[in-house]
Order: C-alpha cells, then sequence, then structure tokens
C-alpha cells in the first residue's frame, strides 16, 4: 500500500515539483529563460587582455618620456645655475680690460724721471682721456647738470644761493656724478638756486 501511494504521487506531479525539478536542471532554466530578454555583453577574453597590454605600454611610454623631460628639466636648471653663477664671477671681466691700459699708462708715468711739467701734464691729460673711455665702454657716464632743473634722484644739493637762474636749477657742481646704464652711481654734489 506504501507503494501505491509512491507511484501515484511520481505519476501525477504537482505544479511545485514541476518548479522545483526545472530550477535544478540547468539545461531546462536555460530554455525556460525568456528569448526576448537582452543578455549581458561580457568581452572576449582576448579583448580584455588586449586593452590592458595596451594600457600598459601607454603607462611605459609616459613614464619614459616624463623621466626623459625631468632629467632635461633638471640639465637646464644645472646650466642656469652654472651661467649664473660665471656671470657673477666674471662680470667685471671686461671692464678690467679696458682698465688695463690706464694702470700701465700710470705705471710708465712714475718711472719717468722727466722733470719737465708740460710733458708730465700731457701725460696725465692722456692718462685721463684713457679712463674716461675706459668708463665709458663700462657704461659709466659722468653727470655734470650745470643749468639743469635740480633732480633728488640724481642730485644731491648741498646749499642753495642766490641766483639769476630760475629757483631749483644747479648753479654749480662741487663734484660729478656717474651713472651707469641710467642708473645713478653717484649723485653729483650740487648747489642750487635759491627762490627769489
Amino acid at each position: 500500500m506504501e507503494n501505491t501511494q509512491e507511484n501515484s504521487a511520481s505519476q501525477n506531479p504537482t505544479p511545485a515539483d514541476d518548479n522545483a525539478r526545472q530550477a535544478a536542471d540547468p539545461t531546462n532554466a536555460a530554455q525556460a529563460a525568456p528569448a526576448d530578454a537582452p543578455a549581458a555583453p561580457q568581452p572576449a577574453p582576448n579583448e580584455a587582455e588586449a586593452a590592458l597590454a595596451e594600457a600598459q605600454a601607454t603607462i611605459a611610454t609616459l613614464k619614459e618620456e616624463f623621466l626623459r623631460a625631468k632629467a632635461e628639466t633638471e640639465n637646464v636648471r644645472r646650466r642656469s645655475q652654472e651661467d649664473v653663477a660665471k656671470a657673477h664671477k666674471f662680470a667685471i671681466e671686461n671692464f678690467a680690460e679696458n682698465l688695463l691700459p690706464v694702470l700701465d699708462s700710470l705705471e710708465a708715468a712714475l718711472a719717468d724721471q722727466s722733470t719737465d711739467l708740460a710733458k708730465v701734464r700731457e701725460g696725465v691729460e692722456l692718462t685721463l682721456r684713457q679712463l674716461t673711455g675706459a668708463l665709458e665702454k663700462g657704461r659709466v657716464i659722468a653727470v655734470n647738470p650745470v643749468g639743469e632743473k635740480f633732480d633728488p634722484h640724481r642730485h644731491q644739493a648741498i646749499s642753495m644761493v642766490p641766483a639769476e637762474q630760475e629757483p631749483n636749477t644747479v648753479v654749480t657742481v662741487l663734484q660729478k656724478g656717474y651713472v651707469i646704464a641710467d642708473r645713478v652711481l653717484r649723485p653729483a654734489l650740487v648747489t642750487v638756486a635759491a627762490p627769489k
């Protein structure tokens, strides 16, 4: 009797039994899925590996370019520092070359035993011209502002004197001033016309 009940249960399956049987069987589950459902696109293993290899190659190339650029920048910085150091060290070289003939002339004048004052004066005048030429080559220019309007940036007033000139005009220069490339090296010492 027990046997007949088992047979009747297996011959007449219930809908719950059918669902459980289909879920357990993977071939039936694939057939049971609706045909119009979109399948998730999965890249082929070869495509993913190729994309990964391409990305790694790009990374390697960019890393190499970065290291080269960094090295080049470091070289440029180092060369610039060396150039600045050399410029500071040898900036006066041209000026010193221009002064050497003046030094030679002064040494020759001291070595001369002549008592002729006219020759000595002529030698001093030539040496002064050499020195003035050397200073001009070094862009050191004398400032002699007689008759100019007083400029406190280029002149230093010692006193104010009564004069026929306009007020605040330079009357006399007690000591020349000098500029180097339009920058005041030493202001001129001057007297200035007093207001009337």
